[in-house]
């Protein structure tokens, strides 16, 4: 009975029913998902256990809208697509079939236009490059240029038709994408700052389209009004787009998974809807726009409105389960094949207050397999344990969420310890007692504490920047202020650390292109000379050597190294108990 009222409510939103519309009146509505990561079944394959949300969700909710007399809905997808479970890596790069799951999934659904988000493009070329063609919409990246043709790669922008309204969807993506992936994933392609291509495209559609309605696709989260210049070109660029480029009606975000409806005065005194979905199906955004028929055909846009729909509360398409049953069987199979057995539990949580095992086994693996002298590695999961006992292929999706390629990197020594004190400085509090936090909390203006939903106080920042170091022996004081708290003793091995001594440096391919900033803002190393640093780059992901590791080695028994520790200790301690609690761990 609450499925059936939810989705009634949910059809009266976005369908007044004939008898209260003035017959001028036309409503349009822009149903938006985004950074769904490759939830496309009500089904999670890495706890192998049942979803409340997923684009089968979606399917049936929009179904349901398509199938009411007058729908003039219109779909669209923010980007950030295809990655982050068994499912995505299974579709892209393990499963033969004619068409990629993800064309199949989105052209049964009849999206409209979709926006390539930068985990998109992670999948490289021989991927993306196969969704712009088997996609019956098109794909959009305005900002995503071919450099070989000086052309936006993907397509810029579409005009879709209801009614005899057009409205024309600009897609843009966040341009910091090659300071996270490694270049053979973007090779042949340069991201144009978003404000500039904003600018360009607006003008160009106005002029060569004169459309009803402006919408802007955008994978990217707000970011900042007013930011300082040398912040440019914006990760996240909505904000500032919104109130200083005149001409859009609504602009959706993504990429920052937050929910989002709010409304921005632009320069000319207009005002832009706002509108982000969240994350993993959870939401539909959808905008909905008033038109008032005109004389001759013509239409003024005279009201719009906006919703967040949820999905848990509705059931999953059964056409879902019913087309895609052999691929939901065969990515089962996929994640549930056994790996190599661990000998003892690893826990993610551990690694936030001193060595652990959960991280240390990936230091482990990436100087086994570069031979390098110093690992980098962070963990990528908040509060994930992996259970004693046969590992299968979804685990690993625990232990390393991303599908980051592994580096060597030439680094000094001086290079080194900047880096960590880059690393604990947006990790640690500064203790001046033992009555301080360990952890660096997110605090308000006047001084109260951030929670998120679950009443969990937040971190200032996401803790897969928290990287500790493996092949040296270090001291963190966290009775110092950040940039003064290192103090590295010496290699692992007992022989000396020298700062002005060259080192190869294993790291992952997100870090080493620049992301988080440790080796740009902390080591001082200029962006653009980053690549010729690099002196290997693993075949495969990340992920990939570390389920290869377990398979060679059959028996895995992971220990802290130990290598480093937080001074001083008493204060450590009781700084731990306090921070579990705040973490409601």
């Amino acid at each position: 009975m609450r499925i059936r009222f939810f989705v009634l409510f949910f059809l009266a939103f976005l369908i007044t029913l004939p008898s209260f519309v003035d017959a001028r009146e036309i409503k349009v509505q822009v149903a938006v998902t985004s950074d769904v990561h490759a939830r496309l079944f009500s089904y999670d394959f890495v706890n192998d256990q049942p979803l409340q949300s997923s684009l089968a969700n979606v399917h049936y909710l929009i179904r349901a809208v398509r199938s009411r007399q007058g729908s003039n809905i219109i779909l669209l997808d923010n980007g950030d697509l295809i990655q982050g479970t068994p499912a995505a890596y299974y579709a892209n790069f393990e499963q033969q079939s004619r068409q990629n799951l993800f064309s199949r999934v989105m052209n049964l659904m009849q999206y409209d236009a979709a926006t390539v988000g930068n985990h998109d493009i992670e999948a490289g070329p021989e991927v993306y490059n196969r969704l712009k063609k088997e996609f019956r919409f098109p794909y959009l990246g305005a900002n995503v240029i071919n450099t070989e043709t000086g052309q936006p790669h993907f397509v810029p922008y579409t005009v879709i038709r209801r009614q005899g309204i057009r409205i024309a969807v600009l897609g843009l993506t966040t341009p910091a994408i090659p300071k996270w992936l490694p270049e053979h994933l973007w090779k042949g392609l340069e991201f144009q700052d978003m404000v500039e291509a904003a600018g360009y495209w607006v003008e160009h559609i106005k002029q060569k389209e004169n459309p009803d309605a402006i919408i802007g696709l955008f994978h990217s989260g707000m970011g900042p009004a007013d930011p300082d210049p040398s912040q440019f070109p914006l990760e996240n660029a909505v904000h500032y787009i919104a109130r200083n480029v005149p001409g859009f009606t609504v602009i959706f975000t993504g990429h920052d998974h937050r929910e989002r409806i709010e409304t921005v005065a632009n320069i000319q005194g207009d005002s832009v809807l706002v509108v982000g979905p969240g994350s993993f199906a959870q939401n539909i955004a959808v905008a909905e726009l008033t038109f008032n028929r005109l004389a001759r055909g013509s239409f003024e846009l005279i009201d719009t409105k906006a919703d967040m729909v949820g999905t848990s509360r509705v059931a999953p398409s059964q056409e879902f389960f019913q087309r895609f049953e052999k691929d939901i069987n065969e990515i089962v199979v996929f994640a549930n094949e056994p790996v190599g057995q661990l000998k003892n539990n690893l826990a993610s949580i551990d690694a936030f207050f001193g060595p652990a095992a959960f991280v240390d086994l990936v230091h482990e693996i990436q100087l086994k397999t570069t031979g390098a002298d110093v690992s980098f590695t962070a963990p990528l999961a908040f509060n994930e344990t992996l259970r004693a006992g046969m590992l299968n292929v979804r685990d690993f999706f625990k232990l390393y969420q991303y599908e980051n390629y592994l580096y060597v990197m030439e680094l000094s020594g001086k290079e080194i310890a900047d880096y960590l004190e880059f690393s604990y400085g947006i990790w640690l509090n500064q203790m001046k007692s033992e009555d301080d936090h360990l952890l660096l909390f997110r605090f308000d203006e006047e001084g109260i504490p951030q929670v998120d939903a679950s009443g969990r106080h937040r971190l200032r920042y996401p803790t897969y920047n928290f990287d500790s170091a493996a092949g040296i022996r270090y001291t963190v004081d966290a009775s110092k202020p950040a940039g003064e708290r290192i103090t590295i003793e010496s290699m692992e091995n007992g022989s000396p650390f020298d700062e002005q001594k060259t080192y190869k440096v294993a790291i992952n391919s997100y870090r080493g292109s620049g992301g988080g900033g440790h080796l740009t803002d902390g080591a001082g190393i200029d962006h653009s000379t980053l690549r010729e640093r690099i002196t290997f780059t693993s075949e495969k992901d990340l992920r990939t050597e570390l389920i290869r590791y377990f398979r060679e080695e059959k028996v895995v028994n992971p220990q802290p190294r130990n290598n480093w520790k937080i001074i001083p200790e008493a204060w450590v301690e009781k700084g731990r108990e306090k921070d579990l609690e705040l973490l409601n761990l």
